[in-house]
């Protein structure tokens, strides 16, 4: 049973910001497979919700002539799978979202709500975050353009104000062009389940001389908004291709993220798996960029 007072369904993005300012206490929804799951809780119980699935122009990808890449909010996980302009350019994207939950979730599930909802195990968010990922959104009076980085203000909480929406998740061609990336979730189960710990990086390697020119390593579930590794990328940029690179990784991350316990894990076993997995996604990126060991 879903408790809803009333539903608006909106077909324009103009239309849903007159909607959002019109009734303040509305939430937006797109899949449902997030916002419906909590009203079935009753955590939402009674609310008003403003749909966004039929606006075409929050759907699709589309590559700009600048090379930057812009994905509609509301494609769903399983177009951003097969698209292929994400394929082609930032396959690593397509890697992410593929092990969100099933495919019954991945087919209604969208890249602007996994965003929004501000879960620190949200599959997309460490490859967003990874490829600088730049939020452009609307309020009926030219909107903002947003970092990631920025957008995430703590668990469940992100920076949108009333009566703003996401529209699209814009991928400079700066910070995808000569790079490859590789994204590991560690769960409990195989399938089906929110990531214990995630990692996504994104390197670019100088062939000629065999070094890390640079990369990007960006953790799920290891702080409470995903954390880029800043300090670890600056000690790694330029070090030889080789098991020291590897090794130096891991032990960097692990003085780096700020897991916790849970009942799912317990910090001292995220730690050990975030060097492992963060050395695991460091190999591939580096092998997919052409810097395979001798």
């Amino acid at each position: 049973m879903y408790d809803i007072e009333k539903y608006y369904n909106a077909s324009t993005i103009g239309e849903a910001v007159h909607l959002l300012k019109e009734h303040p206490q509305a939430r937006v929804i797109c899949g449902g497979s997030d916002v419906l799951i909590k009203i079935r809780e009753g955590k939402f119980a009674g609310t008003s919700l403003v749909c966004i699935r039929d606006i075409r122009e929050i759907q699709g990808v589309i590559k700009m002539d600048s090379g930057d890449i812009y994905i509609g909010a509301a494609t769903t996980f399983s177009h951003i799978t097969s698209d292929p302009v994400i394929r082609q350019y930032i396959p690593v994207l397509a890697e992410a979202v593929d092990q969100v939950g099933g495919p019954q979730v991945r087919n209604i599930g969208t890249i602007g709500g996994n965003v929004c909802n501000g879960a620190v195990s949200a599959d997309s968010a460490p490859t967003l975050f990874s490829l600088n990922a730049m939020l452009r959104t609307s309020d009926g009076a030219g909107g903002r353009m947003i970092p990631i980085r920025d957008f995430y203000r703590g668990p469940g909480k992100v920076d949108l104000q009333p009566g703003e929406i996401l529209t699209h998740i814009v991928i400079p061609g700066k910070d995808y062009e000569g790079y490859q990336g590789h994204y590991i979730k560690y769960s409990m189960r195989n399938a089906m389940d929110i990531a214990t710990l995630s990692c996504s990086v994104v390197s670019k390697v100088n062939q000629e001389k065999r070094l890390l020119e640079d990369v990007r390593i960006t953790f799920g579930v290891a702080a409470p908004v995903p954390l880029r590794c800043n300090e670890t990328e600056q000690e790694l940029k330029g070090m030889p291709i080789g098991e020291a690179l590897f090794e130096k990784t891991a032990q960097l991350v692990r003085q780096e993220i700020h897991p916790r316990d849970s009942w799912r894990a317990s910090r001292d076993f995220r730690l050990q798996i975030g060097g492992e997995i963060a050395e695991r996604a460091l190999r591939r990126s580096v092998e997919l960029a052409g810097g395979g060991q001798s």
